[in-house]
């Protein structure tokens, strides 16, 4: 599992639980503090009732009393409120009286031929007992006993006569499902703002997993990436990203300065042999003074051609050296890729001229200007071009074309020759790696293809040599085409 996955899955696990705590928290304690608050108002309502009842009571007339009428008008009562966006019309207050004994002797339901509660005996009732005995007295009960929703709240009152005795109590009851839509609305809210903070969390969460994945991530492409050979910049990141991404570098440019050298010198000693012994050999036979001075001429040119060919690769083994080691372009200009190639071939004139070979230079209009190192793709293109003249049969055209392709721009040199043997044709860009040239016979350094693959790879491209149809080879390269 990916560390981002990881990190993700872990912080969804952490908020996840945190939320269903703290909603199951709110939502518990939602339902409690509003009966409770409810329950607070009863209060206040029953010890009201109580004191406006108390002389409609003591005076026997609590069945025609100013407090009965009074009561059942309240029923014909139109509230018309609106409470935080609920419509209350009627009331849903319950309001007996009970004597001292208990016995109902008044009941807001009662109706013309129906008497409600009055008669019944509540004295073992809480709501009742309790008051009764001097104690705050109050219950919920179920209206329907198969419905544990149906509870009523139960608030009662003392009734006292003049001498402060307890004569009667005064209950108002209120179903308790008066309050569930605000109870509803209230869990609801903190349900959807706990479902709005998990989101959140979860957002934010996500996106500290996706950067640290993309940092972390980063690393590891440039990890592989050195670990492949190839050349890439260090990632670009902040903090301690960013410190082990320049370490990373550092030590890739430590050990790869450290096996570059040693690659290269088991390299160099091995390719100086062959024209070393060619010298050295030469030097020996020129030693006797019977040679003949056809043979002694013979040989000085060979120990010139070997010391060219020894120039001629050292030349070029620093100058592909110097490609190799660079990671980026170092001070890139707009450049255009057929001036660069017509200052190539202008100056292979003399060597086009001794193989009698002509060079045409196509290139398609207008061709955008590249940023690039003008000098590395110059040389580039006269290594090909270069090439192509050593294998090209005298008195045929070398076609140099310049154009545009997808999003890259290319240098295509085309000749007229034997082409790629199909055994060297794998490995025609190893360093030192070179084909007899039919022309002389001789070999070259084996460093100009290389050296053409790691201009283009420096400039986002790549380099491919490869046998045309018609007959001959086609070599080149491509660059990214940075428009400037």
């Amino acid at each position: 599992m990916r560390i981002g996955l990881r990190v993700l899955l872990g912080t969804f696990v952490l908020v996840a639980l945190a939320a269903w705590l703290v909603t199951r928290v709110f939502v518990a304690e939602v339902k409690p503090g509003v009966r409770q608050a409810m329950e607070d108002t009863l209060v206040d309502t029953a010890n009201v009732l109580a004191e406006l009842v108390t002389d409609d009571f003591l005076a026997g007339r609590i069945d025609d009393g100013n407090f009965a009428r009074r009561i059942a008008s309240l029923r014909e009562r139109d509230f018309g409120a609106a409470i935080w966006g609920f419509d209350k019309r009627r009331g849903t207050y319950r309001i007996y009286v009970t004597d001292a004994r208990g016995i109902v002797v008044f009941d807001s339901d009662a109706r013309p031929g129906h008497a409600g509660a009055v008669g019944a005996d509540y004295s073992r009732w809480n709501d009742v007992y309790l008051t009764l005995r001097g104690r705050y007295g109050a219950r919920s009960t179920p209206a329907d006993p198969y419905n544990p929703d149906s509870t009523v709240m139960h608030v009662a009152a003392p009734i006292r006569d003049g001498s402060g005795r307890i004569v009667g109590v005064l209950t108002v009851a209120k179903p308790n499902d008066a309050i569930a839509p605000f109870i509803e609305r209230s869990q609801r809210a903190v349900l959807e703002g706990g479902a709005v903070l998990l989101l959140a969390a979860l957002a934010i969460g996500a996106l500290a997993a996706w950067w640290l994945a993309r940092q972390l991530g980063a690393l590891r492409r440039f990890a592989d990436a050195v670990t492949a050979g190839e050349r890439v910049p260090p990632p670009r990141a902040a903090g301690e990203f960013g410190d082990l991404g320049r370490a990373l570098e550092t030590m890739r440019a430590r050990l790869e300065g450290t096996q570059y050298v040693e690659r290269y010198v088991h390299a160099l000693t091995h390719e100086m042999k062959s024209p070393l012994a060619a010298i050295r050999g030469s030097v020996e036979l020129l030693d006797d003074p019977a040679m003949p001075a056809a043979d002694r001429t013979r040989f000085v040119e060979a120990i010139a051609t070997q010391a060219h060919r020894l120039t001629d690769m050292v030349d070029k083994l620093l100058a592909l050296a110097a490609v190799e080691h660079r990671r980026a372009l170092e001070a890139p200009v707009p450049v255009e890729l057929h001036a660069l190639a017509r200052e190539a071939v202008a100056g292979l004139e003399p060597r086009m001229r001794e193989r009698d070979i002509d060079v045409r230079l196509h290139a398609a209009a207008p061709v955008p200007r590249v940023v690039a190192d003008a000098f590395l793709l110059r040389q580039a293109i006269a290594n090909l071009v270069d090439n192509a003249i050593d294998f090209a049969p005298a008195g045929t055209t070398i076609d140099v074309h310049v154009d545009t392709r997808a999003d890259m721009q290319q240098v295509r040199v085309l000749d007229a020759g034997e082409g790629v043997p199909d055994y060297a044709a794998e490995r025609v860009f190893e360093r030192f790696y070179s084909l007899p040239r039919p022309a002389r016979g001789g070999r070259s350094s084996g460093l100009g293809l290389p050296f053409v693959a790691e201009v283009a790879a420096l400039h986002g491209g790549h380099a491919w040599l490869r046998n045309r149809a018609e007959g001959g080879a086609e070599a080149g390269f491509s660059v990214g085409t940075s428009v400037a």
